[in-house]
């Protein structure tokens, strides 16, 4: 990929890339069926995302990829927590 465009990305979200591609790499070998792993995910995409996760939400967060199987991307995550935090930090 072009680096200007990975700069642009940065420019309108804010959000650093290499942080982005740092967790990409940490997720391959995770084991998202351990609570503490998927804390932590959702903890440094919230620190990534600039948003504040509190601990209902984080377990709202962590019941529905453990027991209910959902995926564990940047997306979901970020998703859950905006719908949940109301866009607030």
């Amino acid at each position: 990929m072009n680096n200007n465009f990975f700069k642009n990305i940065e420019k309108k979200t804010g959000v650093n890339m290499n942080d982005v591609f740092e967790l990409a790499n940490s997720l391959q070998n995770a084991n998202f069926k351990d609570e503490q792993t998927v804390r932590g995910v959702i903890r440094r995409v919230s620190q990534i995302a600039n948003k504040s996760v509190n601990k209902e939400t984080e377990d709202k967060i962590v019941k529905s990829i453990i027991n209910e199987g959902k995926q564990l991307d940047f997306g979901t995550i970020s998703k859950m927590i905006n719908n949940n935090n109301n866009g607030k930090k």
